[in-house]
């Protein structure tokens, strides 16, 4: 397990990247983490990775980690996007000839759902936890009209994200490792969170347009993000498996789950190489 670094620069705003390579790469695995955490958080998950020759590729989102720019704030959905395809084009070149495959946690999840619906690509598959396509709980009726305002007059205004930290695990321990965990943050502006929950409906409603093979990760416990939104999108494609977990919280990767989850996730990853 070899850890390396490495930064690109779009939209005047300096990415930080980290790669995690296995000793003997047999495919690359492209991660976008979620809503106000970084990828440093994913160690574990590459070393599980590692252990099985597939070695991990990852960047921290605009406002995010150890990425430039105000916390909680991307220029637009489509910003967000194109950092997927630099992360993407960074892999291919550090990984020439081997299959890639997107794996998005929450928010990222949406990105790698309407990334694999709507950009020409040749990805391998694509794997989405918990991912943002349908809230769990309603939003206040007057932030969701303040943030559409707030949109279009100060579209770099940042809210708190209304998220508990103990609704991200069952697992007390990692509860206590987010809340503190420097490199979090709770601020979302109208671009991370209006469009998200655009996009996320776009995603169902699109779903039959799906046309390499995906894999949804969802907790039924899940307090944050509806797990019957993932279950109604996976039943609009034949391209797309779905794996519940019982009583599985937000963050199944840091969730009393997480051995079964990661287990789930390579043997998944096998089955497509």
């Amino acid at each position: 397990m070899t850890h390396t670094e490495f930064t690109f620069n779009i939209y005047k705003t300096n990415f930080y990247g980290q790669t995690w390579e296995a000793e003997n790469t047999k495919a690359v695995v492209v991660l976008v983490h979620g809503m106000g955490e970084h990828s440093s958080r994913y160690n574990h998950v590459a070393k599980k990775l590692n252990e099985n020759n597939i070695s991990l590729v990852a960047f921290d989102h605009f406002g995010h980690g150890k990425t430039s720019g105000k916390r909680g704030h991307n220029p637009s959905f489509e910003a967000v996007l194109e950092s997927i395809t630099k992360t993407i084009e960074k892999a291919k070149e550090l990984f020439p000839n081997k299959p890639i495959f997107l794996y998005g946690h929450s928010m990222g999840g949406n990105a790698v759902i309407n990334y694999t619906l709507t950009k020409n690509h040749n990805l391998k598959g694509t794997i989405a936890t918990s991912p943002f396509l349908k809230l769990a709980f309603q939003p206040p009726a007057i932030k969701l009209a303040l943030g559409k305002l707030l949109q279009k007059i100060a579209p770099s205004i940042t809210m708190g994200n209304e998220l508990d930290a103990n609704d991200m695990s069952r697992d007390k321990t990692e509860v206590k490792k987010y809340i503190n965990d420097p490199l979090v943050h709770h601020k979302i502006s109208p671009n991370f969170s209006l469009t998200f929950i655009d996009s996320g409906k776009w995603a169902i409603d699109n779903a039959t347009n799906l046309k390499t093979p995906m894999y949804l990760l969802h907790g039924t416990g899940d307090k944050i993000i509806d797990h019957k939104g993932t279950q109604e999108f996976a039943n609009k494609s034949d391209k797309a498996t779905l794996k519940l977990y019982k009583g599985g919280y937000h963050e199944l990767q840091n969730d009393l789950c997480k051995d079964e989850m990661l287990q789930d996730i390579v043997d998944w990853l096998n089955s497509q190489l």
